[in-house]
């Protein structure tokens, strides 16, 4: 874990103490076991969820810097991705994590208890449902998401959670240029306006990683998100 953790401080900047290794270090062992019977995740070796979980997910604070939203929804956080390394860097995090897959929800509850993690959230449901929910609509600070859909598709479901002069935050790979041209209108439509793609590299990654920061500023057209399906069905282009 000392490998890890000074990874993640050349990475991100950030300096964790020993309760938050150890985090960590409990976190890996439930995902192992959890992994064996479940199939949460297709990475289950041990480098593998140390640099594409972990460190992946912790990238995400280069986008806010030395100041961390008060709040954020994760969608489609499968088995706690960004989100639960988020809140384990970033105590403060009131964090709520979206996922629709029962067996990713039940790990995730398992997860939030296990590290006695306060003001979390965990809720099965698709993101399309909560974004015209009026609990969650317009509610968070920062959504973020890590390889759920094309981006398209991805900003209808982020920016209507997030209230105006928030930001939405999209994970992507080597086609995170490409994407960010064809959701322009999607983006602008929504509310939204793309900032900037920031580029991340992970040590012993070839890939090419992406964060894209898409800032909210106008409030999104009350027929959006459409229902369940549609998005990713008929895209706005």
């Amino acid at each position: 874990m000392e490998t890890l953790r000074r990874q993640i401080q050349e990475v991100t900047g950030l300096t964790l103490n020993a309760a938050q290794m150890a985090a960590f270090q409990r976190y890996e062992q439930e995902l192992l076991a959890w992994n064996a019977r479940f199939n949460l995740t297709a990475i289950r070796d041990v480098p593998g969820i140390r640099s594409k979980h972990f460190l992946d997910s912790l990238t995400c604070t280069l986008a806010w810097g030395k100041n961390p939203p008060a709040s954020l929804i994760d969608i489609g956080t499968g088995a706690g991705f960004p989100g639960i390394p988020l809140k384990i860097a970033c105590p403060s995090l009131k964090l709520t994590l979206v996922e629709s897959v029962g067996k990713k929800v039940a790990f995730c509850r398992h997860i939030v208890e296990t590290l006695n993690m306060k003001n979390v959230t965990v809720i099965q449901a698709r993101a399309e449902e909560l974004g015209q929910h009026r609990d969650h609509r317009a509610a968070y600070d920062w959504a973020v998401a890590r390889a759920v859909a094309n981006l398209p598709i991805l900003a209808e479901y982020l920016l209507p959670l997030v209230r105006t002069g928030g930001v939405a935050l999209a994970q992507k790979g080597e086609d995170a240029p490409a994407e960010a041209h064809a959701a322009e209108r999607a983006i602008q439509v929504l509310g939204g306006k793309l900032r900037k793609l920031t580029p991340v590299e992970l040590p012993g990654v070839a890939d090419d990683r992406f964060l894209v920061v898409i800032d909210k500023v106008h409030q999104t057209p009350p027929g959006y998100p459409r229902r369940v399906g549609l998005p990713a069905k008929k895209p706005i282009v």
